[in-house]
């Protein structure tokens, strides 16, 4: 299948590692251009770098209220055009209800919520601005949006809000052409995963036991999970917008 991704150019937030880099991959290998930004300056250049000339990089934190709006105008002036972006924020901490202070879930706000929307905002700016009639945008939530992930109480409490503006989005800009959707990982063998696990004590253990409950009996890859973005963001995926996709092998335990 052709995914219509050539000359097309995106933002990739997160975009150093996990599943952030394996969306920037398919998307390059798709031809697609993409600007990665994350946190840390040595490992987003050494990401773009790693992807050859049709990425560039870009440091900063979503939590900081300017760095979406600097990002969009970076792919503009790179790129001279700007299709969608993939919003990958990370994860917060773990935490129990009980135990999670304020200061936490004030953080966890600013970065999970506000520094997606932020993003979500300014792209849509700047698919207005470089003439894009068909932009997409995905938002990498977690299955924690339609079900309790047990210890990660600010995630339980903050992604399905996310998962309504999902929809909030794609019912405003959809008129102009523009998708919206959100995309849930289950259990990708990521590095946050691999912490979470050793966090139990015994990683091998946790691991084994969360794959028991997967109908696939496995951890998903990163590059399953960035197939599926990719083709979300294309072109191909044209008339999918204001929905919620589970990449998470069956273990969500709901319809």
């Amino acid at each position: 299948m052709d995914l219509q991704l050539t000359g097309r150019a995106f933002i990739v937030s997160g975009g150093s590692t996990g599943l952030g880099h394996a969306t920037a991959q398919a998307l390059v290998g798709e031809g697609a251009r993409v600007l990665l930004l994350a946190r840390r300056a040595d490992q987003v250049e050494a990401a773009a770098a790693g992807l050859g000339s049709s990425a560039r990089a870009m440091s900063g934190d979503l939590s900081d209220p300017d760095i979406a709006s600097a990002a969009v105008t970076r792919a503009l002036d790179e790129f001279g055009r700007l299709d969608g972006c993939l919003g990958s924020v990370g994860g917060p901490p773990p935490g129990t209800v009980l135990t999670t202070s304020d200061a936490q879930w004030r953080a966890a706000f600013e970065s999970v919520m506000l520094g997606t929307i932020r993003l979500a905002r300014e792209v849509v700016a700047g698919i207005r601005a470089g003439g894009v009639t068909d932009g997409s945008l995905a938002l990498v939530l977690s299955t924690s949006a339609v079900e309790v992930f047990p210890g990660l109480t600010t995630s339980n409490g903050l992604r399905p809000g996310l998962g309504m503006l999902v929809k909030d989005l794609a019912d405003e800009v959809g008129p102009e052409g523009m998708r919206v959707n959100g995309l849930l990982p289950g259990r990708i063998a990521t590095d946050r995963l691999a912490a979470l696990d050793a966090a139990s004590g015994d990683a091998q253990a946790a691991q084994a036991a969360a794959s028991a409950r997967i109908p696939l009996r496995r951890y998903g890859s990163p590059a399953e999970f960035g197939r599926v973005a990719a083709f979300v963001l294309s072109p191909a995926a044209s008339y999918v917008t204001g929905s919620l996709l589970r990449v998470d092998g069956g273990i969500t335990r709901g319809v």
